[in-house]
């Protein structure tokens, strides 16, 4: 019996505004040797193609379980000062920033990383027997430059451009992109990850390792787990080119 059922109309490729080219990157967790390698990448590919805008988007979990929290901030606050970079929030800022008003977290914030963020600032690895949470938070922030804990509360929450949607893990599926919550656009993953559908931009998230970029039909996952793999990727896009390397 032939089926009546009619064929979905393929889905349009997502598309940039002409003469913008977005660079993205999440997931650094403290490694600056890797991040600065693709800033080089960055520079080297917009001198090559000059294109008329281009835009830098740091996606979040810029800090914890790699060796260099502290310098990876340092990198990052100078690449803001050429004033086409956006930088969205990551779960461990946000967690860091708990921490720091409520100490009773200190352990769970340690289990994630917190002691290469400690250290990275000149702080001792904590002794979880002895060692009074407060009073390590404290430290840490009279060790933060002033620069880092401001850099910390000005991250946004998400970034749109064109048919393009950039968030650290990604949206409540059923959920306008307007209407997201702090905590689904910094935490979420199973309900997102297993939709199939289309969330009205496509959505370029991290948050969730993956061995290699993941291109599916609503998203891409561009988070690579460098601090375990040595793997940072970066994605561009142009018009509806998208590239991972």
């Amino acid at each position: 019996m032939m089926s009546l059922a009619r064929p979905r109309p393929p889905v349009p490729k997502p598309q940039l505004p002409e003469g913008v080219r977005i660079y993205a990157i999440s997931d650094i967790h403290g490694c600056a040797h890797l991040l600065q390698p693709m800033l080089r990448v960055i520079d080297a590919d917009v001198a090559c193609s000059r294109p008329r805008y281009a835009i830098e988007v740091f996606m979040g979990d810029y800090i914890d379980r790699g060796p260099d929290t502290r310098s990876t901030l340092d990198v990052l606050i100078e690449r803001s000062r050429r004033g086409n970079a956006v930088f969205l929030k990551g779960n461990h800022e946000a967690f860091l920033v708990n921490v720091f008003e409520d100490p009773s977290l200190f352990e769970d914030w340690i289990a994630v990383g917190g002691t290469q963020t400690l250290m990275s600032y000149g702080l001792a690895p904590p002794d979880l027997r002895r060692d009074e949470p407060a009073s390590i938070m404290r430290n840490l922030i009279r060790a933060m430059p002033t620069e880092h804990l401001e850099f910390l509360d000005n991250l946004r929450l998400s970034f749109s451009c064109g048919d393009f949607f950039f968030a650290h893990a990604g949206v409540r599926p059923g959920i306008p992109l307007a209407q997201q919550t702090e905590r689904d656009l910094l935490w979420i993953r199973d309900e997102f990850l297993r939709s199939e559908e289309q969330f009205g931009k496509y959505i370029v998230h991290g948050h969730t390792p993956v061995r290699s970029a993941e291109f599916m039909a609503n998203r891409v996952n561009i988070d690579t787990g460098a601090y375990a793999t040595g793997n940072l990727t970066l994605m561009s896009i142009q018009g509806s080119r998208m590239l991972a390397v």
